[in-house]
């Protein structure tokens, strides 16, 4: 593993913005829990170290302090909001509550030459209810703001460093700079962490694991384990062997975009197991969404588990886990190989079946996945396609699961998005067109019918709702303004090319109250 920067996390709901930024600088870093084991966070030989904000009070009993080997480490430290305060605290320094708590947007103003920070005014995005009130010994005021006296601080000589306001968030405009002057300028790291590298990197680390035997994948189209599944592929070649699990309740074209990329573009053995029948039959009568969940996931764990012993003793198994649920599971292994439990994202296989797990993606975020499967050759279609449920189709037909509505389903959806990428509104790259694109768009196939007029003729026949949002971090979601005369487009061609449908109705409804998805 490179050297990088460590950042320790205080509790801070920016913590993983906090790493995805210095990683858009190209810089590899891990994110640890503050009190994680020194040896555990040296294992990645640091350059520097960011101390994020959190919610305590670093003067309250109990708080959380910075550990002694960062400070012995003679290493640059960042300390962000609360960081900054327990660097002080640490010290030396005072830290006391505010006479106000100070949240939102503020204006700083440089007050002398340094590494970290521009001179002249910037705006920032605050977000403190204590401040610095005495500086440590060595430390000097960086920034002031109205109402924070010692906006940042800094001891230019240990290269020790501390910011009230928050980089990492958009409302800072000059964030990413000042990250890049600390991780870069400041800690000297290399700006080397590109998707090439990172391929090189992972074939090394999985043909020495995997060395002469098999391997299996499971790949459901998804750009997580399509991802993996490639990776491994470019490292093994033919010891991978990779099972696509048709479920039935795909969109349009999927099955085919898969066998297509891994047959055709990866040259890669696949394994395409026919199940709609299978999994229809399991959902007759069902209506209940998280019945509907678990019969699904049960469903795919019986067909892999039959797969797999089919093929035989097969030592690995390739997962598609992500840093994302390496944090918020707070897992500590960096190595070690696990069983397989039923929280895992390959479908939810049981304890019983036991691999050493292959993760090739385990410290990627999922916008350096994506720029991974560039580079890995897979196409654009699967690499920026839109989020979809693990249970497929099944949560977005609203009622009874059936080959009927599903088909139903299924065309009104590809005429939604096939309209909106027409138009330039689909999002391709998350982030790269602001707030305003699309980032995720559907169609769902209510349980209701309503009276509609066709032919001169009365009908009574299904609903379909259409749902756009945009978003920068599918935390939140507003309802996307999409122009009238779309929608109508839209509306116009769902009637009368998709047998069944007779009205059409857009969800205005943003996250929250309402959620995304809608069961």
């Amino acid at each position: 593993m490179n050297t990088g920067i460590a950042i320790l996390d205080f509790g801070s709901q920016y913590s993983q913005l906090i790493a995805r930024r210095v990683r858009e600088l190209q810089v590899y870093c891990e994110l640890f829990p503050w009190d994680a084991p020194a040896e555990q966070v040296m294992a990645l030989r640091p350059q520097g170290f960011i101390l994020s904000g959190g919610p305590a009070s670093v003067y309250a009993p109990g708080a959380p302090q910075i550990p002694d080997y960062v400070l012995g480490s003679g290493r640059p430290i960042l300390g962000i909001c609360y960081g900054m305060q327990a660097l002080a605290h640490a010290l030396g320094g005072k830290v006391a509550p505010a006479p106000e708590r100070e949240y939102g947007p503020a204006e700083i103003e440089t007050q002398l030459p340094n590494p970290l920070l521009p001179m002249g005014r910037q705006r920032v995005w605050m977000s403190h209810g204590d401040r610095i009130e005495a500086l440590p010994p060595g430390f000097e005021v960086l920034a002031r703001s109205p109402n924070s006296p010692i906006a940042a601080m800094g001891d230019l000589t240990r290269h020790y460093y501390g910011v009230q306001f928050h980089p990492e968030v958009h409302h800072t405009p000059g964030g990413k700079d000042i990250l890049r002057r600390f991780v870069v300028d400041i800690c000297g790291a290399t700006p080397d962490w590109t998707p090439t590298s990172i391929i090189t990197q992972a074939v090394e680390r999985i043909r020495a694991q995997v060395g002469s035997e098999r391997a299996l994948a499971a790949v459901s189209g998804g750009v997580d384990s399509s991802v993996a599944a490639a990776l491994v592929q470019r490292a093994i070649g033919d010891q991978l062997v990779a099972v696509f699990v048709d479920t039935g309740l795909l969109r349009q074209g999927e099955r085919e975009q898969v066998e297509t990329t891994f047959r055709k573009t990866l040259g890669a053995n696949l394994i395409v197991v026919d199940a709609a029948e299978t999994f229809l039959n399991a959902l007759k009568g069902v209506t209940d969404p998280e019945q509907k969940r678990r019969i699904i996931g049960e469903t795919f764990i019986r067909v892999f588990e039959q797969e797999a012993r089919r093929l035989g003793t097969i030592r690995f198994l390739v997962q598609g886990t992500i840093y994302p649920d390496v944090v918020e599971s707070s897992a500590p292994d960096r190595s070690r190989a696990q069983r397989i439990k039923t929280h895992h994202n390959v479908g939810g296989l049981p304890a019983d079946l036991s691999f050493e797990l292959v993760e090739p993606l385990r410290y990627l975020f999922k916008d350096e996945v994506r720029l991974v499967g560039e580079a890995l050759g897979l196409p654009p279609a699967l690499v920026w396609r839109q989020p979809f449920p693990g249970p497929g189709l099944a949560v977005r037909c609203l009622g009874e699961v059936t080959a009927e509505r599903l088909a139903r389903l299924r065309a009104a959806d590809a005429i939604f998005t096939s309209e909106l990428e027409h138009a330039g509104l689909l999002q391709q790259r998350p982030g790269s067109e602001g707030e305003s694109a699309v980032a995720q768009a559907f169609a769902v196939l209510l349980p209701v019918q309503s009276v509609g007029v066709m032919g001169d003729q009365r009908t009574y026949q299904d609903v379909v709702a259409l749902r756009a949002v945009t978003t920068q971090d599918f935390m939140t979601a507003h309802w996307a303004r999409l122009p009238d005369d779309l929608l109508e487009r839209i509306a116009n061609r769902i009637v009368n090319e998709v047998d069944g449908i007779n009205r059409v109705v857009y969800d205005i409804t943003s996250k929250p109250p309402a959620t995304i998805e809608w069961e």
